[in-house]
């Protein structure tokens, strides 16, 4: 099932393109079969109306002369704008631009006057550099005149390896894409261009996959689904899991919500290891926690070491300073899968080397962007990053934001969509990180507990909606975790 989560990178679904047609599929078929299906689900969507099909020189204008033909012949008022002379086109897109039997005009973006529906089949991934002149005009009009756009392949102007915009790419309602989606369509910025997306079927086999071997995926069930804890009449609350959160001195808060979100994941036990002088703030907290007094780095390794302790989480409201770092090497000298989130990585930002020698494959980090910088010195764009990151420590990064990006050692990455802005507020991280702690104490590897958790976290925000405070994530939990495993059954 992990082949429908595939994500395929401009050249990867070129790859695609030619196995197809190495197999006996024309490309003059697989552009039929494309601009068909941009035009049933327009159909699907709007009734007729005024529409304007931009179209570039390459392949993507041909998909859209194709959507020009197929909804005319639906009934449709249809204009067609072209960047070239349609007679300056080559191959199969220019094969369809000689199909087309109405009026071809030179794009202007006074075309795009009066409200019309805007196809976008200027350049879709095929983008080399920045939009400029007059298509880049056209795009900007679109959305200054915040008109319906919907886009073949990818909007024109979002490069689809990265997400990143190239100058301007146009605000879509709605993006019909073919086969596998790419990295761009979820990555930000470009997944919010994009707007609904379509993963049309045009004919290519699945096996092609095969050969191609992807190694990135979008989140979901299918990419972890098979190895999701469940418990059964046999269980008890050990085998469901022990975790150990360790507790800050001031932001007690932190481990506090924690505590509730690795519970809430089906943790049998959860115990807060913390100070004596904070003990009696842990207990005013949740009944069902167990209250550890550990006041040295120390007597923290000792609680760790018992056996029925099945993970960790360090770092939620912990402060800074060398006792932090002490803490933190105990965490990960435990042999212990352990979530490093938060002040846990913020603590070493003046000697990064020294956490990362601490790292191993059972370990996984939770960075947000600022946390990431302190640690790695890596660039580029943040499916890249996350890599580089994984594989110089030899751990998981779950590099979180809107598009929360997990990423191995061994170079697999998942990029994750679900979730709402209204997961920017405080705390919502330490849920995440209770999450994965769940997870992981039940048994699940280390990738696939965060995949799992990031996941869980955007469908319970999704599900509970505005007004979303961090308490509120772990108390939504159960109705997502009905759902999922009904999915899976």
């Amino acid at each position: 099932m992990i082949n429908e989560k595939s994500l395929l990178t401009v050249a990867g679904m070129y790859e695609a393109d030619r196995q197809a047609m190495a197999e006996g599929c024309t490309g003059l078929h697989l552009m039929e079969n494309a601009g068909a299906a941009v035009v049933s689900e327009i159909l699907s969507r709007w009734h007729p109306r005024p529409a304007i099909v931009l179209c570039g020189p390459g392949n993507n204008g041909g998909d859209g002369f194709v959507v020009a033909r197929l909804l005319l012949a639906a009934g449709w008022p249809i204009q067609v704008a072209a960047l070239a002379e349609p007679g300056r086109m080559t191959g199969d897109a220019g094969a369809n631009a000689l199909r087309w039997n109405g009026q071809t005009r030179l794009l202007t973006p006074d075309l795009l006057n009066g409200d019309p529906l805007v196809i976008d089949a200027l350049f879709g991934a095929g983008l080399k550099g920045p939009l400029s002149g007059v298509a880049r005009d056209c795009i900007e009009m679109i959305n200054a005149h915040r008109l319906d756009c919907v886009a073949v392949d990818i909007p024109s102007g979002i490069n689809g390896d990265t997400g990143e915009i190239f100058g301007s790419a146009a605000r879509c309602r709605l993006t019909v894409t073919f086969f596998r989606a790419k990295p761009g369509h979820i990555l930000m910025p470009g997944r919010d261009r994009v707007g609904e997306l379509v993963i049309a079927d045009i004919g290519i086999r699945s096996q092609v996959l095969d050969l191609i071997k992807p190694d990135t995926f979008a989140n979901g069930p299918e990419v972890w689904g098979e190895t999701f804890p469940r418990p059964d009449f046999n269980s008890h609350k050990f085998s469901r899991g022990h975790v150990v959160i360790r507790g800050g001195n001031r932001m007690t808060g932190a481990a506090l919500l924690a505590a509730s979100g690795a519970r809430r994941c089906g943790a049998g036990l959860v115990t807060l290891s913390v100070a004596q002088e904070n003990a009696a703030i842990y207990r005013a907290g949740l009944p069902g926690n167990i209250i550890d007094i550990a006041d040295t780095a120390g007597e923290f390794a000792t609680g760790m070491a018992d056996p029925r302790v099945n993970s960790v989480v360090v770092g939620p409201g912990l402060g800074h300073g060398a006792d932090v770092q002490n803490l933190v090497t105990a965490a990960l000298k435990s042999r212990k899968p352990t979530v490093v989130d938060a002040d846990a990585m913020t603590a070493f930002a003046g000697d990064p080397s020294r956490l990362l020698s601490l790292l191993k494959p059972h370990h996984v980090l939770t960075p947000h962007e600022g946390e990431f910088d302190r640690i790695f010195d890596v660039t580029g764009d943040k499916l890249r990053r996350t890599r580089i990151a994984a594989r110089q420590c030899g751990a998981v990064i779950l590099l979180k934001g809107a598009d929360t990006v997990i990423a191995t050692p061994d170079g697999r990455a998942v990029i994750n969509a679900t979730g709402t802005p209204y997961l920017a507020t405080a705390g919502s991280g330490d849920v995440l990180a209770g999450f994965i702690a769940g997870l992981l104490a039940q048994g699940m590897a280390p990738f696939f507990a965060a995949c799992a958790a990031a996941w869980l976290h955007g469908r319970a925000a999704e599900t509970y909606g505005p007004g979303l405070i961090a308490e509120d994530l772990p108390d939504t939990l159960p109705v997502v975790l009905s759902q999922l495993l009904q999915e899976l059954d």
